[in-house]
């Protein structure tokens, strides 16, 4: 009876749509992903295969709205039956979308979406880290348009899937490989061609999202088409708008850089032509100066000018010894005039008390009382007396 009805059942439902709610979802170690389907009236038992699992769009989770493909099949030992699911989508966008905002806003409050830790991109990239898929046209988009503008940089790809599940944890894995390269890259090109918001939904998982703001080498992400934003974009230092844009973020023009190049040279070349045309203008000048047609002119100027500053010299030197000559003249007759010898030839004579030689002189008769032994100094010698009187004068007024 069982394997009638699963013949009966097989046969006929090979090839369904089924529309329902995920719940009871497990990933068992195997790969294989087990879960149901449920609306407001059953339940269904739905299982995705290992091989299935790595290619589905979107990663199920509980509680989203979905729509599977597969087929029924029947386990005859129970009696059970259960969808076999080889393809999986949103059932519309907006079980999605809420998710996305919810992510979004989680993380921003962190500050992984913060433009102050967005890093500035190398402007002559000499070694550019490409973590995408190898067999997508994003890569092929991706180098033609490098190689047409800067073809000295040197491409490192990290190959990852880019849709399905797993991705998401293949290009963190990926990006942070990039990050880490010896030598190290310049530059980290997260790069994928358009798709759906399914197909691109690898790029909205917060494992990737940190995994780019954890790169400690510049990220620039280019993910779907202008108009598809992720959080990958978001997260990376800079965002390109296609496969193709990234290319030209990360690299500089060639042909522009060669024409500035040409540009300076051309520049510096006509510098350096005004300068030698000015020093030549100069050295001309400087072969007509007397100096070059006489060289031995300076030396006679030069020596005609010592002799006159010699003379000029000898001039004033003996002016300034005449000059100090008669100010001696003059101290030498202020000193002999006060000389006190000389007073002493006119007549006049210096007295002081015996034993007292070079002490004061007598000046009043109060300081010679009766009996004191005198000296007095003459001109031509000295004279000892003693005192017998005295005799007082009044000091006239």
């Amino acid at each position: 009876m069982t394997a009638r009805v699963k013949e009966a059942m097989e046969s006929r439902f090979a090839d369904v749509w089924v529309a329902g709610e995920v719940s009871n979802l497990t990933r068992a170690s195997s790969g294989h992903v087990y879960l149901s389907l449920k609306d407001e009236s059953a339940l269904l038992r739905a299982v995705i295969w290992r091989s299935a699992a790595a290619g589905l769009a979107i990663e199920p989770a509980d509680g989203m709205a979905v729509v599977c493909h597969g087929r029924i099949e029947v386990y005859p030992p129970r009696g059970t039956y259960q969808l076999t699911i080889d393809r999986l989508h949103a059932l519309g966008t907006g079980t999605l979308e809420a998710q996305l905002r919810r992510l979004h806003a989680r993380l921003a409050a962190e500050g992984l979406f913060a433009a102050e830790r967005k890093r500035p991109i190398p402007a002559f990239p000499r070694r550019i880290a490409v973590v995408t898929s190898p067999t997508g046209a994003a890569i092929a988009d991706f180098l033609r348009t490098l190689h047409g503008r800067w073809p000295s940089s040197e491409v490192i790809l990290v190959p990852s899937r880019v849709q399905g599940g797993g991705a998401a944890e293949e290009l963190a894995a990926a990006v942070h490989t990039a990050s880490h390269l010896m030598p190290p890259a310049d530059v980290i090109a997260l790069v994928r061609g358009g798709g759906s918001l399914e197909d691109l939904w690898s790029f909205n998982e917060e494992v990737l999202v940190r995994a780019i703001a954890a790169s400690p080498i510049p990220v620039v992400a280019g993910v779907g088409h202008e108009i598809d934003v992720s959080l990958a974009d978001l997260a990376a230092d800079l965002r390109a708008l296609t496969p193709t844009d990234a290319a030209v973020k990360v690299s500089p023009d060639g042909a522009q850089v060669a024409a500035a190049v040409a540009d300076l040279g051309m520049r510096l070349e006509t510098g350096l032509t005004r300068r030698v045309a000015r020093a030549r203008e100069l050295l001309g000048q400087l072969t007509k100066a007397r100096i070059f047609a006489d060289p031995t002119r300076l030396i006679r100027d030069r020596r005609d000018e010592i002799d006159r500053q010699t003379v000029r010299l000898a001039r004033l030197t003996a002016g300034v010894i005449a000059r100090s000559g008669e100010r001696v003249a003059a101290a030498t007759a202020r000193l002999e005039a006060g000389n006190p010898l000389r007073l002493l030839a006119r007549g006049w004579s210096l007295t002081w008390r015996d034993g007292e030689a070079g002490g004061q002189t007598v000046r009043s008769v109060v300081d010679v009382p009766l009996g004191t032994r005198l000296v007095t100094r003459l001109t031509d010698g000295r004279v000892w007396s003693s005192v017998e009187r005295i005799e007082c004068h009044e000091t006239p007024t």
